[in-house]
C-alpha cells in the first residue's frame, strides 16, 4: 500500500533529533525519501535515518549549516543530483537563547535571527527555482507560537519566528500562480526537543495555561506538517496553522 509521499523527495533542516526527527519519521512512515538535514550531530542523523527506513521510507543524511549560504547551495545540489528536485522542504532547523533582552547582546540576537530565518530564506531559495520550473512543490516553515503571543526571555527568537510568518504569506503569495505552495505550522510547547531545554520552572509556568491541559507531542506536529504538505492540502496557502493546544487563545 503506497503512502502519501511514496518516492517524494523531501528535505528536512535540523532533523537529528527532536521534532525534526518526529517529522522525518512521519515522512518515513508515508514511504518518502528523507533528506535528513544536520549542522554537527552526525550520529543522531544516522539514527533518525534508521527511523525513518523503519518507518517504511529511505533517504540519506545531509550535512547543512544553515547559517552558511555556501552549506545550504551545496547541500541542496547534493540532493537535486541524486534525486532530480526537492518536492517538499520543511524549514525547521532553528536556536534558542533564553535570555532577558536587557542581558543579551547584538551577536546572541543576530545569531538566532541568522538561522531561525535568514537560514530558512536560503534554503527556500536554494529549492525555489527547481519547484517553479516543474510547477509544484511545498514548503513548511516551523514557526513557533511564541510568534503570536508573549514570550518574555525569548525576544530574539520571537523576532525571528515573527518574521518567518511574514516571509511565508508574502512567499506564498509569489509562488502560488506557479503550483508552489508555502505554509506555516506554529507548534504550542511541545514534549521534545527546545520546550525541554528551557528552564523547567518557566516551562511549567507556561504549560498552566494550555487550555488542553498538557503539553503537545512531536507526532501531532508532524501530522500537522503532513497534511500541509500533501495534496490534501493543495487549496491551502500561505497559512499558518497552530498546534498548541489552545495556548495561544
Amino acid at each position: 500500500m503506497s503512502g502519501r509521499f511514496t518516492d517524494r523527495t523531501v528535505l528536512i533542516s535540523g532533523a537529528s533529533r527532536g521534532l525534526g526527527r518526529d517529522l522525518a519519521q512521519a515522512f518515513g512512515r508515508e514511504q518518502a525519501w528523507v533528506a535528513v538535514g544536520y549542522r554537527d550531530r552526525a550520529e543522531q542523523a544516522e539514527q533518525t535515518l534508521a527511523l525513518v527506513r523503519e518507518a517504511g521510507g529511505e533517504g540519506a543524511v545531509l550535512r547543512l549549516d544553515v547559517a552558511d549560504a555556501a552549506s545550504v547551495r551545496a547541500a541542496v545540489e547534493q540532493v537535486q543530483t541524486a534525486r532530480g528536485g526537492v518536492d517538499v522542504l520543511v524549514n525547521n532547523a532553528a536556536v534558542l537563547r533564553d535570555e532577558l533582552f536587557a542581558l543579551s547582546t547584538d551577536e546572541a540576537f543576530l545569531e538566532t535571527l541568522e538561522t531561525n530565518l535568514t537560514g530558512a530564506v536560503r534554503l527556500a531559495r536554494a529549492v525555489v527555482r527547481s519547484m517553479v520550473a516543474k510547477r509544484g512543490g511545498a514548503i513548511i516553515n516551523v514557526a513557533s507560537v511564541a510568534a503570536v503571543r508573549a514570550s518574555p526571555g525569548q525576544s530574539s527568537y520571537a523576532a525571528a519566528k515573527g518574521g518567518l510568518l511574514a516571509f511565508t504569506t508574502t512567499l506564498a503569495a509569489e509562488l502560488a500562480p506557479s503550483g508552489v505552495r508555502v505554509n506555516a505550522v506554529v507548534p504550542g510547547l511541545i514534549a521534545t526537543g527546545m520546550t525541554l531545554r528551557l528552564d523547567a520552572r518557566l516551562r511549567d509556568n507556561k504549560a498552566r495555561w494550555i487550555p488542553a491541559g498538557r503539553l503537545g507531542t512531536g507526532a501531532e506536529v508532524a501530522e500537522a506538517v503532513l497534511f500541509l504538505a500533501s495534496d490534501a492540502a493543495r487549496y491551502v496557502i500561505g497559512q499558518a496553522l497552530v498546534v498548541d493546544g489552545g495556548l495561544s487563545l
